[in-house]
Order: structure tokens, then sequence, then C-alpha cells
């Protein structure tokens, strides 16, 4: 239960955290992003593994261990985000986010093969419905390029076939990542939220690192520095949005399985089109395609979280469909 309301509150600051994404590449680089996004992170959670004691748990972890949560942090905060600005960057998180979401199917594959974890066939068909959301953004008159002004700005001009590229990218990237920290976590020993903050510290940690010897070159550093202030505020606050939002997913990932967190956290996609509406509807897509397309997306993760048992005690189903809802696999 508690993995499942903390799974729920990292989708509402991840969906917060998408707007302000969009907001901060409109005159900021991915570059620049990055470079405030990432080492922003590894201070705070410092402070909270130090203030809830859990600091001398790093001294008895396995090299294993560290390595994996370092190899997720890479994978997740500079090749997934830095694929996820270039996306939000070209189409807007509206376009993108459906795509992103097709991460959890590989999630789901990837905690079967090597976590032991099963498939209900309502997860198939909330797959199935994640695989139909993407689908339904291709018959969107802006997708298509039929609509004389494509979206409430002029300005806005998605660049679909980067988009794309970059959000199936980040997909790869958002959907193993999951994959690695639980693994990681289970070799704590124990089952806690504040091993979720100690793996998060590790994680953003290598990610910093590796940040920072990018900024090593010259260059660089000046391109970082060369931001704008508008950008820079966006950009600060995606960093403090995305930080409390991987803080409470390595939480929820510490006691409860991928199969169930994973999919909860894909409901962001409703946060980030409430929110985006009020913030960014000048510089996102939102027809009506747009909007079928995401809530298909969202109610396939909701089917991915339901439990077969709770559905087949609540409701009065055929004799056929309990027997269907009964299967799973392996």
């Amino acid at each position: 239960m508690l993995g499942g309301l903390l799974a729920l509150l990292a989708a509402a600051t991840f969906g917060l955290n998408s707007v302000a994404i969009r907001r901060g590449v409109l005159t900021g680089t991915v570059a620049q992003g990055l470079a405030i996004t990432v080492p922003i992170a590894a201070p705070i959670f410092f402070v909270a593994t130090f203030s809830t004691g859990n600091l001398f748990v790093v001294g008895g972890l396995s090299y294993k261990t560290i390595v994996l949560l370092g190899l997720a942090g890479i994978t997740h905060f500079i090749v997934g985000r830095y694929a996820n600005y270039r996306a939000t960057k070209a189409m807007g998180a509206n376009l993108t986010g459906p795509i992103v979401s097709s991460s959890l199917i590989l999630t789901l594959i990837l905690a079967i093969i090597f976590l032991d974890e099963i498939i209900t066939s309502l997860r198939m068909f909330g797959i199935a419905l994640i695989l139909l959301g993407p689908m339904i953004l291709l018959r969107s008159p802006t997708v298509l390029g039929n609509s004389r002004q494509t979206t409430p700005s002029k300005s806005f001009k998605p660049k679909l076939v980067e988009g794309y590229a970059f959000a199936i990218l980040c997909a790869v990237a958002f959907g193993i990542s999951p994959i690695l920290i639980r693994a990681a976590l289970l070799g704590f020993g124990d089952s806690s939220v504040g091993n979720g903050i100690v793996g998060g510290l590790i994680a953003y940690l290598a990610a910093t690192v590796l940040m920072g010897i990018y900024l090593m070159r010259p260059i660089n550093l000046r391109h970082a520095r060369s931001i704008d202030g508008q950008a820079a505020k966006w950009f600060i606050l995606t960093g403090l949005f995305v930080c409390a939002s991987q803080m409470i997913r390595f939480m929820a990932l510490a006691i409860a399985p991928v199969s169930v967190v994973s999919p909860i956290i894909q409901t962001s996609g409703i946060f980030r089109t409430i929110f985006g509406w009020f913030i960014n509807r000048e510089h996102e897509v939102f027809d009506a395609w747009v909007l079928l397309g995401i809530a298909t997306s969202i109610i396939g993760a909701m089917a991915l979280t339901l439990s077969t048992e709770i559905v087949l005690t609540t409701f009065n189903l055929p004799y056929g469909l309990m027997e269907f809802l009964s299967w799973d696999w392996p």
C-alpha cells in the first residue's frame, strides 16, 4: 500500500516536472538543462541520507550493488534525461509523453526475465493500450501536417522526426533503469524507504561525476554558464521537482515490486496534461487526438496496476472471462 502511494506521489511530481522542462528548453539548451538538473540533486540526497541516519549503510554495500546503482544513474539521469529533453524541446511534452510511456513494456519484460515477476492478462491488456496511445497520436492533424494552424501558438512547430527518435531512446533508457535500481535495492538485505534514499544518492553521484567530467572542458563550461535567466529559473525548478520525484520513486522501489511502481508512475501523464494546460498551453499540442492518445496510454498504465484477485472478487464476471483473467505467465 505504501509503495503504491509513494509511486502516485512520484507521478504527480513527475507531471509537474515535465511542464517545467518544457518551459526551460524553450530558451535554454539540453546541455544547460543537464548541467543544472543533475548536480543539484546530489547534495539534497546527501542531506536526506544523513538526516535519516542511513549514511552508514553505504559502507556495507557490495561492489555489485554500487555498480548497478551507478549504471542506473547514468542510464536514467544522463542518457534518458538528455533524450527526454531533446524530445520535449523538439515536439513538446504532450507528444513525447505517450511514447516515453512505452518504456513500461520494456521494464515489465525485463522484470519477468531478471526479477522473476509475472505478467497477467490484465497487464497484457494494459500493454496493448500503451502501444495504442502513440498510434492514436498519429491521427492528430499536427502530426500528419494537415492543420493550417498546428497549435494554439503559431510559433511552435513540432519537429517530429527528431522528437520521435529521442523519445524512443528515452523510453529505452527509462525502461532499463528501474530494473537496475530494483536489482540493486534487493541487495540491501531488507526493505525500507531509507534504502531507496541511499540508492538515489549513489545513482545521482555517478551521474554527477560524469556530468562533471563533461563540464571540465572549458567550451562546455562556458556554454553551460551562458544560460539566460528565464531558462535558468525553469531548470532550477525542474531540478528540484525531479529530485523530489526520484527520491520518492527510489523509496517506492525499495519496498514494492517494479511491476507495481512503474505502472503507477506512468499516470504522471494525467498530471502533466493538467499542469500543462494551465502553464504551457501556448507551447503544446492539445487537440482531440493527442488528448485521446494520452488518455489511452494512461488507462493502459492503470490497467497494469490492477490486481487480478481484486477484479475477480469485486465483479460478477462470466466464467470464460474469469478464466481469461486468471491467466498468468510464466
